[in-house]
């Protein structure tokens, strides 16, 4: 049965936001005044099952869940998901060559729109930090930007590119809104202005400093208006910062020469203040002073693994509190590193049973959210190590999650195709 059959009241013409009124009480399968089943004992027994067998194999689900509404009109899984600066919405691109927009404030969410025009996998997006404009990608390497009118109710086609065969991540300047920067398969870098008087998109550069892919960027120094600073990192080990105004490579860190003769594939990078952490498939850590290009630290995270796959850092994310000086790390393994980021020490470890997806601070606060690939989203106190909360609903994975109220509604991206909001205290 697909969602539309099974959810019917939230297909409504997509033209249109959901009416709360319209929808529908759903019956449970396990109706107590339906038929009752027969007895499957006999069946079970007649084919050998010894159902009291201690070694027989059964299958458990969890059928807990505790969110407070969905959205399901993703017809394959939810790969991304990233949130408008100023209004309660999001969107959500999936595996079924669609990006949707969507209210996260009703029950059900009001449908907003789809940003037409994708052909694979919508893998990467975000909104400019002045919410006017929204950005799409796809695994084709077709992205398009959209554009706000009447309050973010209505998107309307703003223009195209193609410049890649395959976008793997775009980021938005947070504080200047018209740029934004993209990376490619093929390691090449590519930073672009939304011009609003000449409607179109401007290409201010394009970098092929790496050799292969380009996994991940952050724009730096966003105190300085005159500066456009971009970093990026790369499969080949190495990392850029990039003049984007120019084109012109501030440092560039080459394996054997600046992180003592080890060449770690490079997956994941944040920014804060004039420190850049980076994490490495082969779960090498390094830390780097951005202004002049320096290794501050490197570390191997995590040592005797079965599986060398469960090394990658996924996931990272700078405490910005000024009293608290931590820095999270998760892996494929899921363990959840907190590092003292005055001493470069291991300060706590939390175990989580499946991969870390995504980990993200609370604006000015100790508290930590992390989503795995165990299907739940967790919140944490990270003074103590404390779980504080813990999102259940999902039957596969959470790829990615986005957070409002200062952390009180999480809204999830799950690998089954449906999105979750959980509000929680």
């Amino acid at each position: 049965m697909s969602r539309q059959e099974e959810y019917p009241e939230q297909h409504e013409s997509q033209d249109e936001f959901l009416d709360i009124n319209e929808v529908g009480e759903e019956v449970p399968e396990d109706d107590p005044n339906g038929p009752i089943p027969e007895d499957e004992d006999d069946e079970d027994n007649e084919a050998g099952m010894d159902l009291d067998d201690p070694n027989t194999e059964t299958l458990e689900i969890d059928l807990s869940n505790n969110s407070w509404t969905y959205f399901d009109q993703h017809q394959d899984s939810v790969f991304t998901i990233f949130k408008h600066p100023t209004l309660p919405m999001v969107a959500t691109g999936g595996g079924d060559n669609t990006a949707y927009l969507w209210t996260t404030h009703t029950q059900p969410p009001r449908f907003v729109g789809e940003l037409q025009g994708h052909k694979e996998s919508v893998i990467a997006g975000a909104f400019t930090c002045d919410g006017k404009y929204v950005i799409s990608a796809d695994m084709n390497g077709f992205l398009q930007v959209h554009k706000a009118s009447k309050g973010g109710q209505k998107w309307t086609k703003f223009a195209d590119l193609e410049e890649v065969e395959e976008v793997l991540w775009i980021t938005v300047h947070p504080t200047q809104p018209s740029y934004f920067a993209f990376g490619g398969n093929d390691g090449s870098v590519w930073v672009y202005q939304i011009d609003e008087d000449s409607k179109s998109l401007v290409q201010i550069m394009s970098g092929f400093s790496h050799t292969l892919e380009c996994n991940s960027g952050v724009f730096t120094n966003l105190e300085d208006d005159q500066q456009l600073t971009l970093v990026t990192i790369s499969e080949d080990g190495t990392i850029v910062n990039w003049n984007a105004f120019t084109g012109a490579t501030n440092y560039k860190l080459q394996p054997h020469d600046d992180f003592k003769g080890i060449e770690s594939p490079w997956v994941s990078v944040k920014a804060h203040k004039n420190l850049i952490a980076v994490g490495a498939r082969d779960g090498q850590l390094a830390i780097i002073n951005n202004d002049s290009g320096r290794l501050v630290h490197m570390v191997k995270t995590i040592e005797n693994v079965e599986d060398i796959a469960d090394l990658s850092i996924e996931a990272l994310s700078w405490c910005t509190s000024p009293q608290i000086n931590l820095l999270a790390v998760g892996l494929v393994s899921g363990d959840l590193l907190l590092f003292d980021t005055l001493q470069w020490r291991l300060r706590k470890s939390i175990k989580v049973d499946d991969t870390i997806t995504k980990l993200e601070f609370i604006d000015q606060s100790p508290f930590l959210i992390g989503s795995s690939m165990n299907g739940r989203i967790y919140k944490w106190d990270t003074r103590t190590g404390e779980e504080l909360f813990a999102g259940h609903g999902h039957n596969m994975g959470v790829l990615d999650f986005t957070t409002f109220d200062n952390g009180k509604t999480l809204v999830t991206a799950g690998d089954e195709g449906v999105a979750l909001v959980f509000h929680h205290e």
